[in-house]
């Protein structure tokens, strides 16, 4: 007899708590998964095993469906569940550059997605020699989608995306640096004293005049779905848990580093440029915008230090050395 259970993928998280460790949280949910598949109009296939994957920042059900494919459904933790909300306003602000979820439960942080198609990680591993003109074309459209969704900026913080704007960048690196218990006193003390550095580069990046607009905050090559059969030509960017209303340049911060990482250094500045090209027609010279890129990844390492601050409430206070590695990356010499 075939066994039909869900097969288990922990990945490094083995001994973390989840909500699927409570029966009843899994009855609830997955009960609600089910009734959101045919509601869809989808069938679920009962011979094929789901998939569940869990990590500390959330909870994901590969369901799988008649006639092949898969439905997803994801479960965020409190720090993260306005994604589903922001899921769905997305499919209405920017259709063209997202998933449309089949259902969404807001409140709870639940949504039910479709299956994406190729994974942009998977297609650049299968090229035969690496090439970094590859992420030219989902930088551009990126970029598109980000000024598409300036005008909604307040909407996105309304339906709890973080606000992280550069006026508030100061406040929140010394919120962050005086209560990271991973630092050193001595380290804390010197932190605190460039205080007015940072708020220097905050002056220097918002005279540039960048509206405000969603950052995704973890843009790399495994929150992208390739171009497939329904969409030949369209990016589809994905897994918003990480989001932020603040500098849309900062993008690039987790970005260089995945490119860094794949191709090397010589490559960012060409794909920081097809990034700044749909930027270009605001009268900002070719030189104000890549210093904007420069400070915004700079002070991004604020963004990313208050998302693990987020995500893992007791980080601060105890084992917070990821939140205090973004700290100290503010005062590294950026990559862009």
């Amino acid at each position: 007899m075939n066994d039909l259970s869900p097969a288990l993928d922990l990945g490094d998280h083995a001994g973390t708590r989840t909500p699927w460790d409570d029966p009843d949280w899994q009855r609830r949910a997955l009960g609600w998964a089910e009734r959101a598949v045919a509601d869809a109009g989808l069938r679920e296939d009962t011979a094929r095993r789901r998939g569940v994957r869990l990590r500390p920042w959330s909870v994901l059900v590969r369901m799988p469906l008649r006639g092949g494919g898969n439905a997803w459904f994801k479960a965020n933790p409190p720090a993260s569940a306005f994604e589903a909300g922001l899921g769905e306003a997305l499919a209405r602000w920017a259709p063209e550059h997202v998933l449309h979820p089949y259902a969404v439960d807001a409140e709870r942080g639940w949504a039910l997605w479709p299956d994406g198609g190729p994974l942009f990680a998977d297609v650049l591993d299968a090229q035969p020699e690496p090439d970094a003109r590859a992420w030219e074309e989902p930088l551009r459209q990126y970029a598109v989608m980000q000024r598409a969704l300036i005008p909604y900026a307040d909407q996105a913080e309304a339906l709890g995306v973080p606000g992280l704007r550069t006026a508030a960048l100061v406040e929140t690196y010394a919120r962050m640096v005086g209560t990271c218990a991973a630092l050193p006193a001595d380290e804390r003390t010197d932190l605190l004293a460039r205080t007015g550095l940072v708020a220097d580069w905050c002056a220097e990046l918002a005279d540039l005049g960048i509206p405000a607009a969603l950052d995704h905050s973890d843009l790399h090559e495994g929150q992208v779905f390739a171009p497939g059969a329904a969409h030949p030509d369209r990016y589809a960017f994905f897994d918003w848990g990480d989001a932020v209303v603040g500098h849309p340049f900062a993008s690039l911060l987790v970005n260089s580093r995945f490119v860094q990482g794949r191709y090397g250094s010589d490559a960012l500045p060409r794909l920081r440029d097809a990034y700044l090209e749909p930027w270009s027609g605001d009268g900002h010279s070719a030189a104000e915008l890549r210093r904007a890129v420069s400070l915004a990844c700079r002070l991004g390492a604020v963004g990313r230090a208050g998302a693990w601050g987020r995500l893992f409430p007791g980080a601060a206070a105890g084992d917070g050395t990821d939140v205090a590695r973004w700290l100290r990356e503010l005062f590294r010499e950026p990559l862009l």
